[in-house]
C-alpha cells in the first residue's frame, strides 16, 4: 500500500467515525425528545400540571436533530441534488462539476460557520426560557453543521481531485 492510499484509508476512518458521532448524539436526542413529549402529555393530563420546559427543550433538540442529521446526509453524499443535466454530461466533465459541487457546499459550510460562530457570541448572554442555558446552544448546532460541511465535502472534493483517474462519477464515492 502506499503511504496516500493508508493515509486516505485513516481520514476516512476518521470522518467515519465523526458521522457516527453525529447519528448517535442525534439519535439520542430525538429519544430525548420523544421522552420529554411522553412527560408533558403524562403532565398535563394526568397530574394537571403541564410542564413548560419542553417546549423549549424540543427547539433546541430538534435543532441538533435537524443539523447534525444533514451532516450525516452531506457525508455520505445524500443530500438535495438534481443531477439530470450533470448524468448527460461527459464523464471528465462530470467528474469537474461534482468535485465543483463539494467545495460549493464546502464554501456554503464555512459561511454557515462564520454566520453560527456570530450568532454564538451574539446569544451568549441571554438564556433561554425556562431551560436557563444560553441561547448559543441553540446556534451551536447551526455552527457545527457549518464546521462539519466544511469537513465532510472538504475533503471528498480534495480526495476526488487526488484520485482523479480512479474514480467513477456513475458509482457511490465511497465504493472506489
Amino acid at each position: 500500500m502506499t503511504s496516500d492510499l493508508v493515509y486516505g484509508q485513516r481520514v476516512g476512518r476518521a470522518l467515519g467515525l465523526i458521522r457516527t458521532v453525529c447519528l448517535i448524539v442525534a439519535s439520542v436526542a430525538l429519544v430525548v425528545l420523544i421522552s420529554t413529549f411522553g412527560w408533558l402529555v403524562f403532565g398535563r393530563y394526568v397530574l394537571n400540571a403541564t410542564p413548560t420546559w419542553v417546549e423549549q427543550l424540543a427547539l433546541l433538540l430538534i435543532c441538533y436533530i435537524a443539523f447534525l442529521g444533514a451532516a450525516v446526509g452531506v457525508h455520505e453524499n445524500t443530500h438535495i441534488g438534481v443531477t439530470l443535466f450533470r448524468d448527460m454530461l461527459p464523464v471528465t466533465t462530470r467528474k469537474c462539476l461534482m468535485i465543483f459541487t463539494d467545495f460549493a457546499l464546502a464554501a456554503f459550510g464555512i459561511a454557515m460557520l462564520v454566520a453560527g460562530i456570530a450568532l454564538m457570541r451574539f446569544g451568549w448572554d441571554t438564556m433561554l426560557p425556562m431551560l436557563q442555558v444560553p441561547e448559543s446552544l441553540r446556534t451551536a448546532a447551526i455552527t457545527s453543521l457549518g464546521a462539519l460541511m466544511v469537513l465532510f465535502s472538504g475533503t471528498r472534493g480534495v480526495a476526488r481531485i487526488i484520485r482523479f483517474d480512479a474514480w467513477s462519477p456513475d458509482t457511490l464515492f465511497e465504493d472506489n
